[in-house]
């Protein structure tokens, strides 16, 4: 079933236009957002503080978005993370290894991370894999690969509740 929420268009909303201009494309995701424009205003900071500079590098943060969006199965978060993920140094080898769940070649504290963005996405609970991920990680990182995989469930969610599809 095709997406029936109609998309808001740039010209009806200047915090949408000023997205859309900065990215030079169009954003099915913020074009739906728009519906709620205060919600958007707050969302695109919070994204950003998620998944801008951090206590984790670039690299980990797109597998763990990644590997969440893979087991929801969310088409419109994987095509914009294998992009990002790509220049952040996560090959397609990778990726198709995160897709399969095949984690081994990973490094430890890479695959500690992916192992319990997926618990935390299956079960919202990330109790099994938590202690791996102390063993790698401080508190500082451990909140923000939380918050990276809650984030990405969010998206996840929006994207496939309403049946967005990656732009063309």
């Amino acid at each position: 079933m095709a997406n029936t929420i109609k998309l808001i268009e740039p010209a009806q909303n200047e915090f949408l236009a000023g997205l859309e201009k900065r990215s030079n494309r169009a954003n099915h995701f913020f074009r739906t957002m728009t519906h709620r424009p205060e919600v958007l205003k707050n969302f695109v900071p919070f994204y950003g503080s998620v998944m801008g500079p951090g206590s984790v590098d670039r690299r980990t943060k797109e597998l763990v978005y990644l590997t969440v969006s893979y087991a929801n199965k969310c088409a419109y978060c994987t095509a914009a993370h294998v992009a990002s993920g790509l220049k952040a140094g996560v090959t397609e080898d990778e990726m198709r290894a995160l897709q399969a769940e095949q984690d081994g070649g990973f490094s430890a504290p890479e695959q500690a991370a992916i192992e319990y963005a997926r618990e935390l996405t299956r079960t919202a609970d990330g109790a099994q894999t938590r202690d791996a991920l102390e063993a790698h990680y401080n508190d500082e990182q451990i909140v923000e690969i939380t918050l990276i995989a809650a984030l990405a469930n969010f998206t996840n969610r929006f994207n496939n509740g309403l049946d967005l599809m990656p732009e063309q």
